[in-house]
C-alpha cells in the first residue's frame, strides 16, 4: 500500500463513528452510516468484520482497515461513545384486533394480516377452487397459500354460500371465501388458535361455538318490550276534547229513548249517565282552574244533588259549560 493510499484511508477513518460495547470491543459505523462493523482490539491482534480487512489480512497480518484505524484515532481523543443494544421486538398480536363475544375471544382479519407482516410475509396467493353457481347452490370455495420470508408455505380452504354468510355479504360469496381462506392460512402461519371473526356465519354461531362458555343472557331472558306511553296531550287537544264532551249531552238527549220492555208502565225516558269523555273534560277544566277534586264533588252536589259519578250526561254537559265560563 502506497503512502498516498494510507493517508487517504486515515482521512476516511477520522470521519467514522466509534461505539464501545465492552473492553476491547468496538463497533464502527460505515461511511454511509448503514452498517456497523465489529472491531476487536487486543494484545493477540486486531480484527474487523469488514470485507477490506478479510481480503488484505491474509497478505499482511498487521493490516489495519479504516475501521480499526478509526478506533485507534478515537481512543486518545476520547471520541468513543457507549453502545446501546436494542431489544429485538418479537412479533405480537395487537390486542385491538381481539374481540370478545359472550366470553369467547375472536381475532379479526386485519390483526392476522398485521401479525403475518410482523413475522415476514413473502407472498399470499389465492386459488379459486369452485365458482358459486346455481348448480352448486352458490357454493364458493377458495384455497389460500401464505409464504413466509424463509420460504415456508401455509395453505388452507375457505368457503362461502348464502347459508353461512350474513345477508350483507351474501352477494360477495367469492370474496368472502377468499377472505376466509386467507384468514385460516394466516392463523396457521402465525400460530393463532382463535377463530377469525370473518369465518363465522353470524354472531349466533360465535355464541354457540365451543359450548364451554356461558349461555347468552339474551336467550335466557327475552327482551322486555317497553310499554308504549300514551302521547301527552296538548292544551289544544284538551280544549277540543272538552268542547266535544260538552256537545255530547244534546246529541244524546235528541236521540229517541227506547222504552224499557220489562217496565211498560213507566213512561219516563231513561237518563244516560256521564260519559268518560265528559269525566275527562271536567277534570281537565278543574285542573286548569286550580279546583281540587273535593271542591268539584261539592260543586256537583250543591248544583245537582248527586255525586260526580251519578251525574247524567245532560247535567255533565251543563257542568262543563259552567266550568268553561268560570273565571
Amino acid at each position: 500500500m502506497t503512502a498516498k493510499e494510507i493517508q487517504k484511508r486515515n482521512q476516511k477513518a477520522e470521519q467514522l463513528k466509534v461505539l464501545q460495547s465492552d473492553d476491547g470491543q468496538y463497533f464502527v459505523e460505515s461511511s454511509e452510516g448503514k452498517i456497523l462493523y465489529n472491531v476487536i482490539i487486543s494484545d493477540a491482534g486486531d480484527s474487523c468484520t469488514c470485507g477490506d480487512y478479510a481480503r488484505n489480512v491474509k497478505k499482511a497480518p498487521d493490516f489495519k482497515c479504516k475501521h480499526i484505524l478509526a478506533v485507534y484515532n478515537a481512543i486518545p481523543q476520547k471520541q468513543v461513545e457507549g453502545a446501546t443494544f436494542l431489544e429485538r421486538q418479537a412479533p405480537k398480536l395487537d390486542e385491538r384486533w381481539i374481540t370478545k363475544i359472550e366470553g369467547k375471544e375472536f381475532v379479526k382479519y386485519p390483526g392476522l394480516l398485521d401479525l403475518g407482516h410482523q413475522k415476514g410475509i413473502s407472498s399470499i396467493e389465492v386459488e379459486i377452487v369452485q365458482m358459486p353457481t346455481s348448480d352448486n347452490g352458490n357454493f364458493a370455495v377458495c384455497r389460500a397459500t401464505v409464504m413466509s420470508k424463509l420460504g415456508e408455505t401455509y395453505s388452507d380452504i375457505g368457503d362461502a354460500n348464502p347459508s353461512n354468510c350474513s345477508s350483507k355479504v351474501s352477494k360477495h360469496l367469492l370474496r368472502m371465501a377468499s377472505t376466509r381462506a386467507i384468514a385460516r392460512a394466516l392463523r396457521s402461519y402465525t400460530n393463532v388458535g382463535m377463530t377469525a371473526l370473518e369465518e363465522l356465519a353470524d354472531i349466533n354461531e360465535a355464541i354457540n361455538e365451543g359450548g364451554n362458555h356461558e349461555h347468552p343472557k339474551a336467550q335466557s331472558k327475552p327482551a322486555r318490550k317497553a310499554a308504549a306511553k300514551a302521547p301527552k296531550k296538548s292544551a289544544v287537544a284538551d280544549e277540543k276534547e272538552t268542547q266535544d264532551a260538552a256537545q255530547v249531552a244534546p246529541a244524546v238527549e235528541n236521540q229517541p229513548q227506547e222504552e224499557p220492555v220489562t217496565n211498560v208502565a213507566s213512561k219516563s225516558p231513561a237518563r244516560a249517565g256521564m260519559s268518560e269523555a265528559q269525566r275527562r273534560a271536567i277534570f281537565n277544566l278543574s285542573r286548569r282552574r286550580g279546583i281540587s277534586v273535593e271542591e268539584i264533588e261539592c260543586m256537583v252536589e250543591e248544583s245537582y244533588g248527586v255525586t260526580l259519578d251519578n251525574l247524567t250526561s245532560s247535567d255533565a254537559s251543563a257542568f262543563i259549560r259552567q266550568l268553561q265560563t268560570a273565571a
